[in-house]
């Protein structure tokens, strides 16, 4: 990186310029543990279902159990769009830190929430109400995090870095979710499953909701990336103003359903895919999802350099293409396998595949918005889309299974990220014709003036 700053940057920038990287990184990492936390918080209940479903859902066989757990899992998501328009709001009107700090204090409560619940043999039919409630709250939260998170890392990066910033949104994505599959492992092997089954699954809870509690503490001193001139903005932060660009609106729609519902397909779902379906033990599961999820997490910002070097538009089409031509032969293969290490490839290979819209994920959307609306715009189609085909995956993928009919689940991914593909083409390069370069995000601070330029 040059030393030098570039043509047109004044003295007082020259003066700040290394107190504002070090603010820029700051900012960053408070960002993305709160999306950690809050990431782990939502996951943890994925990965202990399988010992508290019984607890909640006690009448039928474990498909039948796994199946109404699943079902809370998929309202979380369902409160997601009602979070990406409030929080949308807020950011667009008061700040993308409030909305980031509120957003993380929410989840500490829900997660307190079901570390203490009673069970269904203690409340009977309050304490599966109450779990759904304490996923409300989540899914509220979640639905607040990441159109709020997405904006602000596309915000804070400079042009030529904003793929590789942004793929820290799912690269801290991800750790959240290992670090809960790595703390149930731990649980695993540490304590009996009857422990496990009786009182282990609310030790990650717990966990979850102090972590939270240090996070919201650091987002205090996190950089506002908002303008008071854009949150002045007569139609910031509403649907109005957000519905002057339905094009954009239409295309977050179109990418965000494949999109997410690839993603949970190859993170949540694959952990019972490979109990139920492809045979493998629980602990040896938890081993490959463990190990495929660090690879995983390691490629998000290899490959939001290669974006950064080829273009958001071409990232996208080797996405949406390789998705749809190569998702059913790998999970019929998963399916038939009968070796961890193969199982491993397996599944790694198409994270792989999701590796290419996965660090981009937030930014292109970001790009399609204007500073006024784009917390609002990231957030709200996204929330739809993604409670519509994410939330739901693990869900049909159960209920086709219950059906007999398991494998018309792979072509149903195939299928919806068709949508992606037309999407992907329909993109502009928007690295040269996006929105936020030169929109006034954070050019009101010298500081960061400083840090763009140099680098």
């Amino acid at each position: 990186m040059a030393n030098a700053l570039k043509p047109g940057i004044d003295a007082d920038v020259r003066d700040t310029a290394p107190a504002a990287r070090r603010k820029v990184v700051a900012s960053i990492a408070g960002a993305c543990a709160g999306n950690l936390v809050e990431w782990y918080d939502f996951f943890v209940y994925a990965y202990t279902s399988i010992y508290f479903a019984a607890a909640f859902f006690p009448a039928g066989d474990q498909t039948t159990q796994l199946l109404a757990t699943a079902g809370v899992f998929a309202v979380g998501f369902f409160m997601r769009p009602l979070g990406g328009w409030l929080f949308g709001y807020i950011a667009d009107t008061r700040g993308r830190k409030i909305s980031m700090i509120i957003s993380v204090a929410m989840m500490c409560a829900g997660s307190l929430l079901i570390a203490c619940l009673p069970t269904y043999g203690t409340i009977g039919f309050l304490a599966p109400a109450l779990l759904v409630l304490a996923r409300l709250v989540q899914g509220l939260s979640v639905g607040a995090e990441y159109g709020t998170g997405a904006t602000y890392l596309a915000e804070v990066a400079g042009p030529g870095r904003r793929a590789f910033y942004g793929s820290f949104q799912y690269f801290t994505i991800i750790a959240g979710q290992l670090l809960a599959l790595l703390t149930v492992t731990l649980l695993q092997h540490a304590m009996p499953v009857e422990d496990l089954k009786a009182w282990g699954w609310r030790v990650p809870f717990v966990i979850g909701a102090f972590g939270a509690i240090v996070v919201s503490v650091l987002r205090r001193s996190m950089h506002e990336t908002a303008t008071p001139k854009t949150m002045r903005d007569k139609e910031a932060g509403s649907i109005k103003g957000l519905m002057r660009h339905k094009r954009a609106v239409v295309l977050v729609l179109a990418i965000t359903m494949g999109g997410s519902l690839y993603f949970y397909t190859f993170t949540t779902y694959m952990q019972k895919f490979l109990v139920l379906s492809a045979g493998f033990s629980a602990t040896t599961v938890s081993f490959i999802m463990t190990s495929a999820l660090v690879c995983y997490m390691v490629a998000q910002p290899v490959f939001g350099l290669l974006s950064d070097r080829i273009g958001i538009k071409r990232s996208m089409l080797l996405y949406s293409a390789c998705a749809v031509s190569l998702v059913v032969p790998i999970l019929f293969a998963i399916q038939a396998t009968k070796s961890p290490l193969t199982a491993f490839g397996l599944v790694l290979s198409g994270l792989l595949i999701g590796s290419f819209y996965t660090p981009i994920a937030g930014l292109v959307k970001a790009e399609l918005f204007p500073a006024e609306v784009r917390a609002l715009g990231v957030g709200l189609p996204y929330a739809i889309a993604n409670a519509i085909f994410g939330g739901t995956a693990e869900y049909v993928a159960l209920f086709l299974r219950s059906e007999n009919v398991e494998t018309y689940f792979f072509f149903y991914v195939a299928l919806i990220n068709g949508a992606v593909l037309l999407a992907s083409i329909a993109l502009p390069h928007l690295d040269r014709h996006g929105y936020l370069e030169g929109d006034g995000a954070i050019e009101s601070n010298a500081g960061f003036r400083a840090s763009r330029a140099l680098a």
